[in-house]
């Protein structure tokens, strides 16, 4: 379950069902990111008729792919599919970011954010264990933190809720538990960030969000909701927080979301997971 590890082949597919109100303009990130082999990968969006829309492709310097496209009103459909070939898992460089700290995806994995105000956690992340522990040691304590007393309650939170409005309810989906972890890592001065995964193994199937934290390990993965092994994701996106990994994102005009189907699907056995052991997503 290490950088080292061997990787089973992973399917992973979705399909969306949309209707554009107005002439707009929509965004997509729900291909793998560009660090993977790719077998088998299509992407298409399709007005109700069966008429292909075009897409523009941009891909970040993380490796995050989004997808524009334009449309007409009325419904339309996207379908995606990839098979993400057996190999070993990801590599990540060991240098501690406190003797490193000046690359840009560390210094914004520092900051606050929309849904992570870090600063209004601070007092309350730095209750939790003693402060001279080493980063990966403080990271998991506080992913366990979160794991122990949270409850997964779909549908209790609401789009605008970041993570005060978790701490206060103590509920939530996978997206609450990694805003509220990642709030309380940066709060005790661990790089953290939102990473958006497909997710074998979990129930219900949807897509997934789990905490990426930069520590004496490298960029190790972190998933305090515990619902589906580390190793087998397959990483979509990073950012901030939800507002930048958010599988559909309306630029212009107004689209609105009617339906969702997610699959994700390992050969073989689902990895164990101890949740303890550091875990490296390419």
């Amino acid at each position: 379950m290490t950088g080292s590890s061997f990787l089973s082949e992973r399917q992973v597919r979705c399909a969306l069902g949309f209707r554009a109100l107005e002439p707009s303009t929509l965004a997509l990130v729900v291909a793998v990111a560009s660090s993977y082999q790719r077998q088998g990968e299509r992407l298409v969006v399709t007005d109700d008729n069966g008429a292909h829309r075009p897409i523009e492709e941009l891909v970040g310097v993380d490796g995050t792919r989004t997808h524009i496209v334009r449309l007409e009103p009325g419904p339309f459909h996207v379908a995606y599919e990839a098979t993400v070939p057996a190999g070993p898992s990801g590599a990540t460089h060991s240098d501690d970011p406190r003797s490193n700290p000046a690359d840009e995806a560390t210094l914004v994995a520092l900051r606050q954010s929309r849904y992570c105000p870090s600063d209004r956690v601070e007092g309350f992340a730095r209750s939790i264990g003693e402060l001279d522990r080493p980063l990966s040691e403080t990271a998991h304590l506080l992913a366990d933190w979160v794991f122990e007393h949270l409850a997964y309650e779909p549908g209790w939170s609401g789009p605008a809720d970041g993570a005060l409005e978790t701490l206060s309810s103590l509920r939530g989906v996978c997206r609450d538990f990694a805003h509220l972890t990642i709030s309380m890592c940066r709060a005790r001065g661990i790089p953290a960030r939102m990473v958006s995964a497909y997710a074998p193994g979990l129930t219900p199937m949807d897509f997934h969000a789990v905490v990426e934290v930069r520590t004496e390990n490298g960029w190790e993965i972190l998933d305090p909701s515990r619902l589906a092994p580390r190793s087998s994701l397959v990483r979509i996106a990073i950012g901030r927080d939800a507002a930048d990994t958010a599988f559909a994102t309306t630029l212009w005009g107004d689209v609105a979301l009617d339906s969702a189907e997610v699959v994700a699907v390992i050969d073989g056995d689902l990895p164990a997971d101890d949740h303890v052991t550091p875990v490296h997503l390419h």
